[in-house]
């Protein structure tokens, strides 16, 4: 079984029988402090304390920070290479998609990404059993162009992150309009624990509350 729990912007950890994943951990200075989780493999969509900040980090995780295929601990990860805006990365640089084959699902956090991604890299992401996607605007997809992406990819979970909460990412679009946009209402929960057979056939979105205090 896999556990998925929201630790703030686009950090979530993902805890399998294989390895503990932190995704892009971040300074606290930020506006937010998930205390100091312990992770085997740290992975980062982009650098920066938004991002790549290690500190925040228990342990001596594997860091994986860019595109490519790895094995660690017996996960399986794919790093596909996008950008952080419109613009072929030339006002916000590159972001890193990646594809987590964790307790036999495929689990795709797409990181910081700020454009719609081309067909190779959408072939790269068939497949997919929960879809991890930024909604807020303002730097990353906003809520129409994540629920385009949605329509594309056809997830069978959708876990929206990056919007704005009290007290953090107030510069982005808070999560009403993205629900709008999926005609969908789900109500937050702590974590989300999943195996294969918990999958849905149809696209179902699950909102994370934010985990205090991780260790």
């Amino acid at each position: 079984m896999a556990e998925i729990t929201w630790l703030g912007r686009t950090c979530f950890r993902l805890r399998g029988r294989e390895a503990t994943i932190v995704t892009d951990p971040y300074n606290k200075r930020l506006g937010y402090d998930f205390g100091k989780p312990r992770a085997d493999i740290v992975s980062c969509s982009r650098f920066g304390e938004a991002y790549h900040f290690l500190e925040a980090i228990k342990g001596e995780p594997k860091v994986v920070e860019g595109p490519g295929e790895y094995e660690i601990n017996d996960v399986f990860i794919t790093g596909i290479g996008t950008y952080a805006d419109s613009e072929n990365g030339k006002k916000r640089g590159k972001n890193t998609v990646y594809i987590y084959d964790l307790e036999g699902m495929q689990i795709c956090h797409l990181g910081a990404i700020g454009h719609p991604p081309s067909s190779e890299q959408l072939e790269q992401m068939n497949n997919v059993d929960v879809l991890i996607i930024p909604v807020g605007g303002n730097t990353t997809l906003n809520a129409q162009q994540a629920s385009e992406l949605i329509s594309a990819i056809e997830p069978h979970i959708v876990i929206p992150m990056h919007y704005k909460i009290e007290g953090l990412d107030n510069d982005l679009e808070d999560l009403t309009r993205f629900a709008k946009e999926m005609g969908m209402t789900a109500t937050p929960q702590d974590k989300l624990n999943l195996k294969p057979s918990d999958v849905p056939d149809g696209t179902k979105m699950v909102v994370l509350g934010l985990q205090k205090q991780a260790s």
